[in-house]
């Protein structure tokens, strides 16, 4: 569930979590959904597919997608769509006035390095699979169905995010410092993540080993 109040802006949940206001009815959970796969897989995976023009860094014009969301939904508004960018506490989509874009989870070929600040967390975290762990400790983390390498910010966050995936993750801990030295690109999107090309096998040590 979507809503708004006044003083603080669009929240997900029945009360505002700044001020248990309970707001004004936005977007409710199945529309929410609705809306959020058709946002994704336009900003991340199929742009063409459904008529949007997407720049080198990922960028589409909001209101060419707000056209082409309403002929889906009806009920697909301009506030709508600015809702759920801003009450997502994943920090998954950003607006730059009349433009929007996906932070992270591109499967198209998009520049992000140029456009996002440098890391500067001299360790970073990435969780796989007790099955993949030997692979990639000698042949270094490439992407997969992504064009960049998803990296957490801290040992939990890796956890968390490969528990999703494997019930005994094996967290990989970065070498950001020696990567961004030897000329490895790694960028911060958000609190969460951060996004290389690849890492290489040399900057990367087993921090934690599920059981």
């Amino acid at each position: 569930m979507i809503r708004k109040c006044k003083q603080h802006g669009y929240f997900r949940g029945d009360l505002c979590p700044e001020c248990d206001d309970e707001g004004r009815y936005v977007l409710d959970d199945e529309r929410e959904e609705r809306l959020g796969r058709f946002v994704s897989g336009s900003l991340r995976h199929f742009p063409d597919d459904v008529g949007l023009e997407m720049d080198l860094q990922g960028w589409v014009d909001m209101d060419i997608l707000c056209d082409i969301m309403k002929k889906r939904y009806k009920w697909g508004t301009m506030e709508r769509l600015v809702s759920l960018v801003e009450s997502d506490k994943k920090g998954r989509y950003e607006i730059d006035g009349s433009f929007i874009r996906a932070r992270y989870g591109h499967s198209v070929e998009v520049d992000l390095v140029s456009d996002y600040p440098e890391n500067d967390l001299p360790y970073l975290y990435y969780g796989v699979s007790q099955e993949e762990a030997d692979m990639l400790l000698e042949n270094g983390i490439t992407p997969v169905r992504q064009c960049y390498v998803h990296l957490s910010t801290s040992l939990d966050k890796a956890m968390r995010a490969a528990s999703i995936h494997t019930e005994n993750p094996v967290i990989f801990e970065i070498d950001a410092v020696s990567a961004q030295e030897n000329g490895i690109d790694i960028v911060v999107v958000n609190d969460d993540i951060v996004l290389a090309k690849s890492i290489p096998a040399e900057y990367i040590s087993i921090k934690e080993f599920g059981e």
